[in-house]
């Protein structure tokens, strides 16, 4: 069916049909002066393309398959899922069971909502924030992605402290006016804002480890600080955890961080590579959803039973086989690897982690925690580095401030060639 094909017509063909050529910005390779790869199959940490070049791949679908493509218990209950039933627009025993296993794992998870994608989590979760507190603004920090929820994609405006300006056409200024954005990693400019406007504030939405934009791992004590100030002004804390959650360990950030937010978002994982998002936490706010309360949300495809089940078995796998610890494990030794081979041929660049997350980022000396803080050339060098391990069979994700994701199936010798490829790739 792909014999003759090539990634440069396949992405002409694209262009005239989508806009772009692609269903997801990031995927169109801008700015690398190449057209996209096109894939074919995947298969544990390997990508095959349709010119059959094998990739080892550290995009893993931006993060979702923290077991890999395809692995064998997740394929097994998809296959007897989709002999079972495809949808049912009724309930369910698998979202059930599912659903289950989160709020028995996660105490702070007392009740949850699935729905199709971290965005819809995201936007839904905002709804309940408001209408639980009777307030309309929500605070959010520069550097942190939340989704293309229109509230949430906007950027700091250059007026008042907390003054934001869409970052997208097509929001309304109105809609942009009713987000306030204050910088990571700073206290003063935090208290400043509740100081302007706590009585409006009706939550804050912070991803606790912020990995769109950089890996941005934040101080203990500026989370602290954020919880302390919403659990004194009224205004709710909401944890975006959807890369986080059950990437960086079971409870997540919250477990690392030991602060118990009001709400949390989750997605990627619990799909298990399939479209799922939820978002959740305490029950009183979660009885404010219809059908127990007034805050509408629904969802033709919500709890899709194929999500539901590759999420609880490939949750259930990395629980079983210790997987957190062992990733962990696996990922510092490849960090250290690409970390040395850099600093012996004497260059400029940098790697930092968390859990099984990575970012190859330029030498800063200190711990980057805002986008302000980010080398000026990352894009420059991220290029030269991206497309010269791309053609050595190593697939990053094709922008400079995407993570790497090291999935379970990606074994010691595997990270071992990898590193090799991208050191040898480094200039």
């Amino acid at each position: 069916m792909h014999e003759g094909m090539n990634s440069e017509s396949l992405f002409q063909r694209a262009l005239k049909v989508a806009p772009g050529g692609v269903h997801s910005p990031v995927r169109s390779f801008k700015g690398l002066d190449r057209a996209p790869v096109f894939f074919k199959s995947a298969q544990g940490a390997y990508l095959t393309s349709v010119e059959d070049k094998k990739y080892i791949d550290f995009c893993q679908s931006f993060g979702p398959l923290i077991l890999g493509h395809l692995d064998p218990e997740v394929k097994e209950a998809v296959h007897k899922m989709v002999d079972t039933a495809w949808t049912f627009g009724a309930t369910e025993i698998y979202s059930l069971e599912l659903a289950e296993w989160i709020t028995s794992t996660l105490p702070f998870m007392e009740k949850l909502r699935f729905v199709s994608s971290g965005t819809e989590a995201v936007m839904s979760v905002l709804r309940v924030a408001r209408a639980a507190t009777g307030r309309d603004k929500i605070l959010k920090f520069e550097g942190c992605y939340h989704g293309h929820v229109d509230n949430l994609l906007v950027k700091a405006g250059s007026g008042l402290a907390g003054a934001a300006a869409s970052s997208s056409a097509g929001i309304s200024a109105q809609v942009a006016s009713q987000t306030l954005v204050t910088p990571l990693d700073d206290e003063a400019a935090l208290e400043a804002v509740f100081q302007a406007h706590a009585s409006e504030i009706a939550a804050v939405i912070i991803e606790p480890l912020p990995a769109n934009y950089g890996l941005l791992v934040q101080r203990p004590e500026f989370l602290k600080k954020v919880a302390d100030l919403c659990k004194k002004h009224g205004s709710l804390l909401i944890y975006d955890e959807v890369i986080s959650g059950f990437r960086v360990g079971l409870d997540g950030m919250v477990g690392k961080t030991g602060i118990r937010p009001d709400l949390v978002t989750y997605g990627k994982i619990i799909g298990g590579g399939f479209p799922v998002g939820c978002y959740g936490g305490r029950a009183d706010l979660m009885n404010l959803v219809a059908p127990s309360g007034d805050v509408y949300q629904a969802g033709t495809l919500s709890a899709n039973p194929v999500g539901m089940r590759a999420g609880l078995v490939t949750l259930q796998k990395m629980q079983r086989v210790n997987g957190w610890n062992v990733l962990s494990e696996r990922t510092q030794k490849f960090v250290k690897s690409l970390q040395a081979g850099f600093d012996k041929k004497g260059l400029p660049l940098q790697v930092s982690s968390e859990a099984s997350l990575f970012w190859i980022h330029g030498k800063s000396d200190k711990t980057i925690r805002t986008i302000e803080q980010i080398p000026a050339n990352q894009g420059v060098n991220f290029k030269k580095l991206f497309l010269t391990s791309l053609d050595k069979g190593v697939y990053l994700a094709p922008n400079a401030y995407e993570v790497g994701f090291v999935s379970w199936a990606h074994t010691d010798e595997i990270l071992a060639e990898a590193a090799e490829k991208i050191i040898s790739s480094a200039e």
